[in-house]
């Protein structure tokens, strides 16, 4: 069976670094907040191009402090009618931390090319009551974040980016469409996910680019203000300890998960760029296999893309199947394979009745045909060869 992500090729390169870390916290007994948080901390910031680094529970938690350390939401001090606009075509974590400071998530359709939030429609989704814009780096790929910091900036809005799946991931576009005075757009172009906005949120579960062996995330941020609110929530709201000054939460990243991440960050360049060059091989694989392009569409491979997930599109009529039966198929010839995500945000019960049917079209169809296949930094070239070979003995 080739599963759909391998650890243990990744994990046993550093092994023997990794069980000396966690050996280190262990004889130190200093399981919360202890030094490998800090220096983590330090070296995330610095690798990110930010001032601030504030290690917490998960990627999830990181969401939900950034927005309640803008006020965003009733939860977090403002209105019940706030409005932060996110991409229906995203993990539930997305909506969920709009909804649980008390705001609306407001979603906004998604470019079919990328599959991230569309910029051209933004604008017109933005009300008196929108606050915010959180765009999705989905698939460790970077939205248009030229056009997206431009219109927050004309509308006087927040950027919270949820870097998820695009730790290491660099926005390389060329500003297309937007008005950014030179400066501005270099500085883009050669920018961290995460960097770009008021805030950036990323996840560090065991199967992330970056992954901890457990639960664990960090939020990041330039504005000092800012960075001294998300702190104190993450700890019971408190500055000092037993001084509680806000509602907060027990939101901090363990020192053990800290070790390991301080492990595996100064790799975390090699293992992306292994990333970005198994999708460039699966591109060429698929494209030697002669599959109609109307087929299949595969996902642009540039640079400064990091490829937590290779995702292909099949055009299901052309297939003559349906997405489970090219997925059991595929699972039955000894090959894993994802879908990511089947169910728009916008359509989840627990929105139920609360969106309007069809207002996202390109969310709802790519839900309906995207599917992700093995990916990890270090999977041989046979290994994507075998992955080629199944799928295209499904789909002819």
């Amino acid at each position: 069976m080739i599963p759909i992500l391998d650890l243990s090729h990744e994990i046993e390169s550093i092994r023997a670094d990794i069980d000396t870390a966690i050996a280190k916290v262990i004889g130190n007994s200093n399981f919360i907040m202890g030094e490998e948080v800090r220096r983590f901390e330090a070296a995330a910031a610095e690798y990110l191009g930010v001032k601030h680094a504030i290690g917490v529970n998960s990627g999830t938690d990181a969401l939900v402090i950034a927005l309640r350390a803008m006020g965003i939401g009733e939860a977090a001090g403002g209105s019940s009618t706030d409005e932060v606009i996110t991409s229906p075509f995203s993990f539930f974590a997305t909506a969920e931390s709009i909804s649980i400071n008390g705001a609306k998530p407001v979603f906004v359709d998604i470019d079919e090319r990328t599959y991230n939030l569309d910029p051209d429609l933004i604008e017109a989704a933005i009300t008196p009551n929108t606050k915010a814009i959180m765009p999705v780096h989905l698939y460790g790929r970077s939205c248009n974040m030229g056009r997206i910091t431009e219109i927050a900036r004309k509308h006087k809005l927040k950027v919270i980016e949820d870097c998820a799946q695009s730790f290491g991931a660099s926005y390389r576009a060329n500003c297309e469409g937007c008005s950014c005075d030179e400066a501005t757009k270099e500085s883009l172009r050669t920018s961290k996910t995460g960097a770009m906005g008021d805030a950036g949120c990323y996840s560090f579960f065991p199967s992330k680019n970056l992954g901890a062996f457990g639960d664990g995330g960090m939020v990041v941020t330039n504005d000092d203000e800012l960075a001294d609110q998300m702190r104190m929530l993450r700890v019971h709201g408190a500055k000092k300890k037993y001084h509680n000054e806000v509602l907060g939460f027990n939101s901090r990243l363990d020192t053990i998960q800290a070790a390991v991440l301080l492990t595996k960050l100064p790799h975390i360049d090699r293992w992306n760029n292994g990333r970005l060059a198994a999708a460039g091989i699966y591109n060429m694989l698929i494209e030697q296999a002669g599959l109609d392009k109307e087929l299949i569409t595969l996902p642009e491979a540039k640079s400064g893309d990091v490829f937590h997930q290779y995702t292909i599109r099949i055009d299901l009529k052309k297939a003559g199947k349906t997405r489970d039966q090219i997925q059991q198929e595929l699972k039955d010839k000894g090959i894993g394979s994802m879908v990511y995500y089947p169910v728009p945000q916008d359509q989840l019960p627990v929105y139920a009745g609360q969106y309007k049917p069809g207002s996202c079209p390109v969310s709802d169809q790519l839900s309906g045909e995207v599917l992700s296949l093995p990916i990890w930094p270090l999977i041989t070239m046979a290994s994507q060869e075998e992955v080629v070979e199944k799928l295209e003995e499904v789909l002819r």
